[in-house]
């Protein structure tokens, strides 16, 4: 079965290990998470510990345009995490992706390496009394700013997507993962407004993060809240709805 298997120059001396893992990944390592679509196993390698990807393997349509008209997901992810890093955004570090291929794309596998990390953005959704929720918020909204202006449309910019570490006197590093859809280009004013949707703001999330984008931007705090506002209000209504008639359809 033919095999494209890429490892990042600063992990060549673990190459031979890294693609023995993934032999075993089935009977290996520890699960991370099980899901339907996605599998990903913790590995250890010498001192060194490791996050494996396995992705779904696609349906036949899928596995002919990964193969043939566009770049897989492990192989995207890889690339995204690399130009991520040149641009200064934080991400677990790039390690390898693997894809093996029949007529079609059969099996791909994401390599990246394992980060401590203290919480995720999802705990400041549902938690309003978190310690430093305004201050994490507002850190995370200059963030956000910086990844805009880097030219980084990050289209999975949703609450399981950062990883959050706690620096110590008040500051926090943000560190994005899940990587394969993402764009690198120009944002408007609207489209980074846009991009803000999927992170399921509050009222009073969005009261925090909205003044600290607009002094940034150069907007006026009344666009930035309302913009902001009325994607997020949107994308909500719009899951909300989906769900209710998913029900409906169960019952």
């Amino acid at each position: 079965m033919p095999t494209n298997f890429v490892v990042h120059d600063n992990f060549k001396v673990e190459q031979d290990a890294l693609e023995s893992l993934l032999k075993d990944f089935d009977s290996q390592g520890e699960y991370v998470v099980k899901g339907d679509r996605n599998a990903i196993k913790k590995f250890e390698v010498g001192n060194k510990v490791f996050n494996v990807k396995k992705f779904k393997t696609p349906n036949v349509f899928q596995s002919l345009v990964y193969r043939y008209l566009r770049e897989g997901k492990a192989k995207r992810s890889f690339e995204y995490a690399r130009k991520l890093q040149q641009l200064g955004i934080k991400t677990p570090a790039p390690v390898a992706y693997m894809e093996r291929f029949g007529i079609g794309l059969k099996e791909s596998y994401y390599i990246s390496e394992h980060l401590d990390y203290d919480f995720d953005f999802r705990v400041l959704n549902h938690n309003p009394k978190w310690p430093n929720r305004k201050e994490i918020l507002e850190q995370f909204a200059a963030f956000t700013f910086q990844m805009h202006e880097k030219g980084v449309n990050f289209l999975d910019h949703s609450p399981g997507n950062t990883l959050v570490k706690n620096k110590g006197n008040g500051t926090y590093d943000f560190y994005l993962i899940d990587l394969n859809r993402m764009r690198f280009e120009t944002l408007g004013f609207k489209k980074r407004m846009y991009n803000f949707r999927r992170l399921w703001l509050s009222k009073t999330m969005i009261n925090v993060m909205s003044p600290v984008y607009a002094e940034l931007c150069g907007m006026s705090v009344n666009q930035v809240h309302y913009w902001m506002s009325y994607y997020s209000r949107n994308f909500q209504k719009k899951v909300n709805a989906k769900k209710v008639r998913r029900r409906k359809r169960r019952g």
